[in-house]
């Protein structure tokens, strides 16, 4: 008697899929090579110019940059070429910027600052391919059952290493000077790149038309445009963080308000990521699918009164409960955003509509950085913060108002694949 063979169903778990842990492998490790950078590169010029916020704004600038003006093309490529090849470059030119930062902190005044833009510039670089080629990967590697599973996953991944980052960054300031940063640097963008040649070759995305080059680079925009569900989830991300955020000045914060040393600021950095670690590890086994737009919405919201205690607050214990509780509020936020992001895009078209979330969201990060720098220039350090967070408060009650596709998201009843196209 011959029996059928049925084929297993796929799993939901995005770790049942051996590319996917190698894909977080890299991730994880590009995330420890990059955040350790991020760390040192402030810290560096807050002590060289302690009296300068402007110039810790400016490290917003050289990385939004390329990573806005090369997303577009980044995530052309991403639906033209092999995204793990194309991940791999990105890899190694992480790794040429750590080495060349590292060599930066042998110098010091502006010769020192023109090394860490030139260097914290081609990190923008790498990001404005990678951003929009990483997610484009990923969803070649699970099926969209595991979607979900996949973006808490990812969450849980960057922000486990953005809390170690700093903490480790600092510890190894403390303890071996500039060489024991760089050292964990360089040896986890070596790893990344191995980890990603471990994934097997996938195949290029499948045309649906034949378009040209300027239709099919604008084709992303288009297809966002016609998604309210899409661009204002990225609006309110942008406008939130670009004006919420307070992460740039937290060097002046430990120096100025709360008097703490590097290790102090290793703490004070890694508070939101370990809040919203946690929120993500929570996520896994709870999922926020009922009412997920209005959950959005509240956590968006309680971010910005976050932040409002943040620039209050003189305890440096008090300054650490008020950015964890913003990261638990963020983590949320982000696993929403990503399933959106990931349920409504076409195969064909991630990497395109991947690019253009990438812009949003270096436009909510490094720009925010810069307004926050030129804020706390000419109001001060804690009153930028304070402005800023209820800024975050005007804007979630807006989108409130008028986004009621987000009002009504809910992710117990996504889109049918089909739908993908239209």
């Amino acid at each position: 008697m011959t029996h059928l063979e049925l084929k297993p169903r796929p799993s939901t778990h995005a770790t049942d899929y051996v590319e996917f842990r190698w894909l977080m492998a890299a991730h994880a490790c590009a995330t420890l090579c990059t955040r350790v950078l991020f760390f040192w590169a402030p810290f560096a010029i807050a002590h060289e110019f302690p009296n300068a916020p402007l110039y810790l704004g400016y490290l917003g600038l050289v990385q939004a940059i390329p990573a806005l003006s090369l997303a577009i093309v980044g995530g052309y490529l991403a639906d033209r070429l092999d995204r793990r090849k194309l991940l791999q470059c990105t890899l190694i030119l992480q790794l040429l910027c750590a080495v060349g930062m590292a060599a930066s902190s042998l110098l010091h005044g502006n010769a020192l600052l023109g090394a860490i833009y030139i260097c914290m510039f081609w990190l923008g670089v790498a990001r404005g391919f990678a951003e929009p080629t990483m997610p484009s990967l990923e969803a070649q590697i699970v099926p969209r059952l595991a979607a979900v599973s996949a973006a808490t996953w990812t969450t849980i991944v960057w922000h486990a290493c953005a809390v170690a980052a700093p903490l480790l960054a600092g510890v190894l300031i403390e303890g071996f000077g500039n060489a024991g940063p760089f050292a964990c640097a360089i040896a986890c963008a070596c790893v990344a790149v191995m980890m990603v040649s471990r994934i097997a070759p996938k195949p290029h995305p499948v045309r649906q038309h034949k378009e040209s080059i300027s239709e099919s680079i604008t084709a992303g925009w288009k297809f966002v445009l016609r998604r309210q569900i899409l661009w204002s989830t990225m609006i309110l991300d942008l406008f939130a963080v670009l004006f919420g955020g307070a992460v740039a000045m937290l060097p002046l914060f430990a120096k100025h308000v709360l008097h703490i040393g590097p290790v102090g600021l290793g703490f004070l950095s890694a508070a939101p990521m370990c809040g919203a670690l946690a929120c993500a590890l929570f996520c896994i086994r709870f999922p926020p699918r009922a009412r997920a737009g209005q959950l959005l919405l509240v956590c968006v919201f309680g971010f910005g009164l976050s932040m409002i205690v943040f620039a209050l607050s003189k305890n440096f214990y008090l300054s650490c409960a008020a950015l964890f509780m913003s990261g638990v509020l963020d983590g949320v936020s982000v696993v929403i955003r990503k399933s959106i992001l990931r349920l409504y895009s076409p195969d064909h078209m991630r990497g395109r509509i991947a690019a253009v979330n990438s812009i949003f969201i270096g436009a909510s990060n490094e720009l925010g950085e810069l307004e926050s720098g030129v804020a706390a220039h000419f109001l001060g350090l804690v009153p930028s913060v304070f402005l800023g967070g209820v800024a975050t408060l005007v804007i979630v009650i807006g989108v409130a108002i008028f986004g009621t596709e987000v009002r009504r998201f809910d992710m117990r009843h996504p889109p049918h694949e089909e739908d993908d196209s239209s």
